[in-house]
């Protein structure tokens, strides 16, 4: 089989990938993109069945397409959200291969450019877009051996109440995915035990305004970098039952089981960490931070916004905040079940190029890497804070396209003047 050779080739056919693609297409650069799965792959089965966007219709897509059949302040079901880049593929004619997985990257020798390995041939390419975005391999911790009676999933296997055997459930992680299965399973009619560490906690909406507009409009979107030693810090929102500010106060009372920080385990018990009430703590901290900056706003610019004095009003702290439970015994509590909501690692274990630093991360300046020609798309915090969202990663897909122009501007001057001489 011949080895195909194209400009620039764009690992990943999801929301990352689809942006890369128009943004290549506006420079008339010749790209393909190899998606393993089908378009947003993870969007339809790697997530649970009931998950919608957290962000509303008219802020979480692209410039160039909305979500025409969706109301601009709804949540889009997961199977919409995929079915839109599928659209929007179709829209700028994305030259998208799907069923084609790339097993390796390597530089070429003695010549610039990659060497592109994939289940259907070889391409070689001037430019590699690493597109595959942050959720790449699911991280467990080591906690609880495997051959302990109790199941234990991830949360991307986690699909519905039903999924899981009677009984009480454990949901380990209190971010975005956790607070929402943690609530969905407690809906259904389970006993539910939720573990939780630092996180922010920002109100749904706030004045009638979702709180992406307040993001916006105070800057927050754009903030080029995490606060030292908040990098890691979950945010808790949710999109679930038309928008509602994630409350564990509110939870708890309606009988959910609030943990600290998940630790060990020995002889069919869990410990939990100290630390509950400085993290619930930290998530009022912020919800109340992003309060008073809006209403700061407000009054700086005269919106006439209805005030909202009662989002101020907290419902009573549950026991377990003053008497946290540290130690849980598996069986006594009816837990047949652990979901482990604890985010993601990356994997570029396929593209082997000098492209990385000293603890294997993707080296790079706002996309652009340090190895010439190997570039990264949809990584967390990768310009800005809005950088591993819909709109965010379209702008920063921008930049590296641009990147990518400029540096073909000068390979194609040095092989203009070389074949000039070579004339001469």
């Amino acid at each position: 089989m011949a080895t195909e050779s194209v400009d620039t080739v764009v690992v990943g056919g999801g929301q990352a990938g689809i942006a890369m693609s128009e943004h290549l297409g506006s420079h008339g650069i010749d790209h393909v993109v190899l998606e393993r799965a089908r378009i947003a792959e993870r969007w339809r089965s790697e997530r649970w069945d009931s998950l919608v966007a957290n962000g509303p219709a008219w802020h979480d897509r692209f410039p160039g397409l909305k979500f025409e059949d969706t109301d601009p302040d709804a949540f889009a079901p997961k199977e919409r959200v995929a079915d839109y880049f599928v659209e929007y593929a179709d829209k700028i004619d994305a030259p998208v291969r799907t069923g084609v997985e790339v097993k390796r990257v390597t530089s070429l020798k003695g010549r610039p450019g990659f060497l592109v390995e994939t289940s259907e041939g070889d391409i070689e390419a001037r430019n590699v877009v690493a597109a595959t975005g942050p959720f790449q391999k699911p991280v467990i911790p080591d906690v609880v051996p495997a051959d302990e009676p109790v199941m234990q999933m991830h949360s991307n296997k986690y699909r519905n109440p039903d999924q899981l055997p009677e009984g009480a459930v454990l949901v380990v992680g209190a971010g975005a995915s956790g607070a929402q299965i943690a609530a969905e399973l407690m809906r259904s009619g389970r006993r539910v035990y939720l573990s939780a560490g630092p996180h922010d906690r920002p109100p749904r909406s706030y004045r009638g305004r979702d709180f992406c507009w307040w993001l916006g409009v105070l800057g927050k979107w754009d903030i080029a970098a995490p606060t030292p030693g908040t990098e890691h810090v979950t945010i808790a929102v949710s999109g679930a039952n038309g928008g509602e500010t994630v409350d564990f106060r509110r939870m708890a009372a309606e009988g959910m089981t609030l943990l600290g920080r998940t630790e060990s385990y020995e002889n069919g018990k869990l410990h939990f960490a100290a630390g509950l009430t400085e993290a619930i703590r930290h998530g009022d901290a912020n919800f109340l931070s992003v309060l008073d900056e809006a209403d700061a706003y407000a009054e700086r610019n005269g919106l006439n916004l209805p005030e909202e004095p009662e989002a101020r009003q907290f419902l009573p702290d549950p026991d377990e905040v003053h008497n946290p439970i540290r130690d849980l015994d598996l069986a006594d509590s009816g837990i047949t079940s652990i979901i482990w909501a604890t985010g993601y690692a990356l994997d570029y274990s396929w593209l082997q190029v000098n492209a990385f630093d000293e603890m294997g991360k993707p080296a790079h300046q706002r996309g652009v890497s340090t190895e010439p020609g190997v570039y990264f798309l949809g990584l967390p915090w990768q310009s800005r804070r809005g950088s591993s969202f819909i709109w965010g990663v379209w702008h920063d897909a921008k930049h590296v396209a641009d990147s990518i122009a400029t540096q073909r501007s000068y390979k194609d001057y040095h092989a203009e003047m070389s074949a000039r001489t070579a004339a001469e």
